[in-house]
């Protein structure tokens, strides 16, 4: 009995442990407290604190949650009653959240478009940051501007995906459309945007892609929806050339006219390698751009990972020897030029494409290019296409040589692609040709076409365009992996392109009268240690009038200058004269190492600043001659 009492007694006791208060603080990691701080529509599916205040303040909390429809014309008229701009952020998280549960919906005959609420969720988010409502504007300390700024862009690409489609597929058609309230027409802007309307097989919404693979994700903060055009015709062997955009819709009318008429919008497209921004209501706003996902796409296609090795190895160029643009041309930016090695291609440039883009000074400077060559062609006939390749590039863009800054290129060559660049850079003479032959051109008894091909080959001049060249692990004197057993097991897979065929017998007849070990040397031939060409070339400087740069890799930690990449070593890597040297510890393709990515951003830097001052000095002096006569 007494055990009863105790327990009686003890009873209010334990309750009262027990209870935990209704409101109360409790200690949190400051990730778990920031999440809670920064929740909204796009990150919890629930809304922000903000759009659940005004919810509750308007007594629609809960019609929100039974029938957000109806909620978010609730909310429509009491912006418009009150011309609160609180109330147009709350509206483009309601209509964003109420597109997000149309999807969910399985009943297609009452089920309404997820695409005009998406569409909807923009236009709100739009009038909250540009609107002129009385209420102030917000300032970017507000946490809802940026919030708003992502409500916008993600809505805008929703509202404009092909409906049912697992591909991010957008449409940028259909230019009448419903909105939870009212209509809009919306006109459709090209002036932007590069190319032509056939051009582009499809446009895709960039963000519904995770990026990965590269280092940093590349994006711009701003308004717009960012997109990844892909390019209706192939580059070769199935490959897809893609192109970075950008959507942006302008709301042409007002809160007040929505659902009184119809009112107009235009969805500008914008190539994210323009100007990246856009005038709203006098101010200057910027463009959200992601170049990653549109490089990380087009490096998707398991094609072009393939080609450097089929290419290698295949009697026809499975794409077309050129020099190829990363990017629409922008006249007034200097053009960057890569240059793959042996048994690769463009895509081990990636991370470093990638890394230099983000730089926003360097993307405002400079355009980059790709050369594509098959790399078992010998050194001689690649280095002539390049630069033919590179004439022609200049012509087509700029046949009436307006453009200066094409006249600045720097060209930055990898491993054998060191060496093509050094042959863009370099008055050879007649030392190449000296090296292998003892008699002058004219007295070897060729044709006038094998006398030109000779000339082409072996008597090479610098290129006018071309005003800084950098070597990344260059064999300048050769690689101590391309002789020997190396050279002989590569020779017998290798074969010439057919479309060296049409010079084949011109080549064999001018190679049997020279000093030559084979008929037709390919790359690796070229590339030994023992080639009397590449002696010859190592000992030719660049032109007087062009800087030269060096990164040269080198494994381990011992003496560099006794070190090697595993194919080149240091001493052939070395010049004497460059402008800098940057070693690297790392192996030969060291391309996408943080250091020589640093290295190449350094350089690109110095060879603007010194083209400026060289332009500002010009000037001075054409302004002091004057002044003398």
């Amino acid at each position: 009995m007494r055990k009863f009492y105790k327990l009686l007694y003890l009873l209010p006791l334990l309750l009262f442990a027990s209870c935990t208060a209704p409101i109360g603080a409790q200690k949190s990691s400051m990730r778990n407290t920031y999440a809670q701080i920064e929740a909204n529509a796009l990150s919890t599916d629930k809304p922000s604190s903000e759009t659940a205040f005004l919810l509750g303040r308007y007594d629609l909390d809960k019609v929100f949650a039974k029938n957000p429809e109806e909620c978010v014309r609730q909310l429509h008229a009491k912006a418009v009653a009150t011309d609160d701009r609180d109330l147009l952020f709350a509206l483009a998280e309601t209509s964003y959240l109420t597109g997000k549960e149309a999807e969910k919906n399985v009943r297609p005959w009452d089920r309404p478009d997820p695409r005009d609420y998406y569409l909807g969720a923009a236009i709100y988010a739009y009038l909250f940051l540009f609107g002129d409502q009385k209420s102030p504007a917000v300032t970017s300390y507000d946490r809802r501007f940026r919030i708003a700024c992502d409500l916008y862009n993600y809505s805008l690409g929703l509202a404009f995906t092909k409906p049912k489609d697992t591909n991010a597929i957008v449409q940028l058609g259909n230019p009448k459309r419903r909105l939870p309230v009212g209509e809009v027409e919306i006109a459709l802007d090209t002036s932007n945007f590069p190319g032509r309307p056939g051009e582009f097989q499809e446009f895709v919404m960039a963000d519904q892609f995770r990026v990965r693979g590269l280092s940093v994700r590349n994006r711009q903060p701003g308004v717009g929806a960012t997109l990844i055009a892909v390019r209706s015709r192939e580059l070769g062997a199935g490959i897809r050339m893609m192109s970075a955009a950008t959507a942006f819709l302008r709301f042409q009318g007002s809160l007040k006219q929505l659902g009184s008429e119809t009112c107009r919008a235009k969805l500008e497209m914008h190539s994210a390698f323009g100007p990246g921004t856009v005038q709203i209501g006098g101010q200057t706003v910027p463009l959200e751009t992601d170049m990653s996902v549109q490089l990380a796409y087009g490096l998707n296609q398991s094609a072009a990972w393939r080609i450097e090795k089929l290419q290698f190895f295949s009697l026809q160029e499975l794409i077309p020897t050129g020099v190829y643009l990363s990017q629409p041309y922008k006249p007034g930016r200097i053009p960057v030029v890569f240059v793959h090695g042996t048994f690769s291609s463009p895509v081990w440039w990636a991370e470093m494409l990638n890394t230099l883009r983000a730089d926003p000074e360097l993307r405002q400077k400079y355009q980059f290019w790709f050369f594509i060559y098959n790399s078992s062609a010998p050194v001689l006939v690649s280095s002539a296409k390049l630069r033919t390749s590179l004439v022609a590039k200049l012509k087509e863009l700029d046949p009436d040589g307006t453009d200066t800054a094409l006249q600045q290129m720097v060209v930055i060559g990898h491993s054998q692609g060191g060496l093509l660049t050094k042959l863009t850079a370099t008055d050879t003479g007649d030392k190449l040709w000296r090296a292998i032959s003892d008699k002058p051109v004219e007295e070897m008894g060729l044709t006038d076409e094998q006398v030109a091909l000779a000339h082409q080959l072996f008597f090479i001049k610098p290129m006018p365009c071309v005003r800084r060249v950098v070597f990344i692990s260059t064999p300048h004197r050769g690689s101590y992996r391309a002789g020997g057993f190396v050279q002989t097991v590569t020779r017998w897979f290798i074969s010439i392109p057919r479309n060296l065929s049409k010079r084949a017998e011109e080549l064999v007849t001018v190679s049997k009268k020279l000093k030559l070990p084979v008929a037709i040397p390919t790359s690796i031939d070229g590339m030994s240690t023992k080639s009397p060409i590449l002696k010859a070339l190592a000992e030719i400087p660049v032109a007087p009038e062009i800087k030269a740069n060096s990164i040269i890799p080198v494994q381990g930690d011992g003496e560099i200058t006794d070190g090697d990449d595993g194919v080149v070593k240091y001493q052939s890597a070395h010049i004497d004269y460059g402008e800098s040297e940057l070693v690297v510890r790392y192996g030969h393709s060291c391309q996408s190492t943080p250091a020589a990515i640093e290295e190449v951003r350094r350089i690109l830097h110095l060879h603007f600043d010194q083209k400026s001052q060289s332009s500002t000095g010009q000037v001075a002096a054409k302004s002091q001659a004057r002044q003398t006569q």
